[in-house]
């Protein structure tokens, strides 16, 4: 039987990803662990607790709308979505060989044939200040050229993206509410506890402000490692729970019976691909440090330990000989010039703990990184040899420093674009492209040995035919995650010369 992992968006037309049908064992906390509440005795919930929870948070969910203006794939428009399926429409067959039947692209389509926007998606998203930010799924805003947020009053406010990650599937939304916004409190996800109850509330299926309730099912879930299914590339740290999400919840809020955020809904697990039990949430840890981070400097300030590792399983155990612990994360290779390589780490290490978080999995490993920063000191504890040992570091981002790190954006290229105009594409010899008018000294593009002059004929695959493409094709890429954030650049100068580059935007 198939199964599906789902975002729970209501995304029109959603893609499903096949997983494994490999259920996981639950982990069972002691009946001590899961007697209260959140300071609540278990004795003492009532329904009254869970009408007054929905009461205090539903105002505080809205849904997010996100609409786009349908393009025309450009490389469908010259041969095929891998490449140039169509020999003749291969740039350079063009530029040495001509193409004497093909018409220069037009720079701008005529006003009445304009496509009008369309509604790709429908998700949830949760007021987190009074100001309007409101927090939300990355997949729910992801190819919006527009965002439209209607709160639980039926008030619509059209809204912008401060920020996304889609390393954890979060958005950063802010709306000009002039008053009468209800917040959410943010509440505590570490102190979760297995068998405790939650809510979820969101709009699936577009039924706005819907309330459901269960427990939470496990804390610290890699979907992935669970069912043996393809990674995301992305972190997977959730909680788990049976409340009902569909699609639609996508971004939603997951509280507790304090009316506290602990969580943001986020994908279902199921067999049908409707609703079947499992239900996944971002920790409220893990989005406070993303949230704020896309506030405050617009990317995420994310800090790396340094290693390549494995979470221990009886086979790894047996197979590397370890001794001293059952749990924790296999050290395979530690990085040059890593926090890890300042600590002592070696290869046969064991990490099992972070300050006082453990890493006894890939998901609590990936969870106590992701609430750190670039700089922040750490105490690695770790086996070694079947012994405990301690040791501090400085954890480090990407570029290997401490240095805060600036959002990029297609504006910081480093290059000024110029759109051709007929006469030049006819003199070419071209159908479309674009010249480099100008090369920063310090930017990326002078970085790899780009000249004014350069026409660029095709990036990451794709024709581009006006500045406005490289700068879209930029802004998608950046959204990507950080080892795939390049452009591939193909082209000529006038002269006759081919060239091809690579243009990193990390840096």
């Amino acid at each position: 039987m198939k199964t599906f992992l789902i975002t729970a968006a209501g995304i029109l037309g959603m893609s499903l990803t096949a997983c494994a049908q490999q259920p996981a064992a639950e982990a069972v906390e002691s009946a001590e662990a899961v007697a209260t509440v959140q300071g609540m005795p278990a004795a003492t919930i009532s329904q009254e607790d869970f009408i007054r929870a929905s009461e205090q948070t539903v105002n505080g969910v809205v849904s997010v709308k996100s609409y786009a203006t349908p393009r025309q794939n450009r490389r469908q428009a010259y041969g095929g979505s891998q490449g140039y399926a169509d020999p003749f429409s291969d740039p350079f067959l063009e530029f040495f060989f001509g193409g004497p039947g093909r018409q220069p692209v037009p720079q701008q389509q005529p006003e009445q044939q304009q496509p009008r926007q369309r509604q790709i998606g429908l998700g949830s998203g949760v007021i987190i200040s009074a100001d309007g930010y409101i927090v939300t799924n990355n997949h729910v805003v992801a190819e919006a050229d527009r965002l439209e947020v209607t709160l639980n009053d039926n008030r619509n406010f059209e809204a912008t993206v401060v920020g996304t990650d889609p390393t954890t599937d979060i958005a950063l939304l802010k709306i000009e509410a002039p008053e009468g916004l209800q917040v959410i409190p943010m509440g505590d996800s570490e102190h979760l506890h297995v068998g405790e109850w939650v809510l979820a509330v969101g709009n699936p299926f577009g039924f706005t402000s819907t309330v459901t309730s269960g427990i939470v099912s496990a804390k610290a879930r890699n979907i992935a490692s669970s069912t043996g299914s393809r990674p995301t590339g992305g972190i997977e740290s959730y909680i788990q729970t049976d409340a009902a999400v569909n699609s639609g919840n996508s971004g939603g809020a997951l509280v507790n019976l304090r009316g506290e955020l602990v969580g943001i809904n986020t994908a279902i697990y199921s067999q049908t691909g409707a609703y079947a039990g499992c239900s996944f949430a971002i920790p409220v840890a893990i989005v406070q440090k993303v949230t704020d981070d896309l506030r405050r400097f617009g990317t995420v300030q994310r800090a790396l330990l340094g290693i390549r590792f494995q979470e221990l399983t009886p086979e790894l155990i047996a197979e590397k000989g370890v001794k001293g612990t059952n749990t924790g994360v296999y050290v395979h290779s530690v990085d040059d010039f890593s926090a890890a390589r300042e600590a002592g780490l070696r290869p046969a290490d064991v990490v099992v703990a972070l300050n006082d978080a453990p890493t006894a999995t890939t998901a609590q490993m990936q969870e106590a990184i992701t609430k750190f920063s670039p700089g922040d000191r750490v105490t690695i504890t770790y086996i070694r040899d079947g012994q405990r040992h301690t040791a501090q570091a400085t954890l480090r981002n990407a570029q290997g420093t401490t240095a805060t790190v600036r959002e990029a954006s297609p504006d910081s290229l480093g290059a000024t674009f110029k759109a051709l105009t007929a006469e030049r594409l006819q003199q070419l010899r071209i159908g479309a492209g674009v010249e480099v008018e100008s090369v920063a000294a310090d930017g990326p593009f002078a970085a790899q040995g780009v000249r004014p002059g350069f026409i660029i004929l095709a990036v990451n695959q794709a024709r581009v035919a006006s500045p406005d493409d490289i700068r879209d094709i930029a802004r998608s890429v950046l959204k990507a995650d950080s080892r795939e954030r390049v452009l591939f650049i193909s082209g000529f100068y006038p002269e006759g010369r081919q060239a091809f580059y690579a243009i990193d935007l990390n840096n």
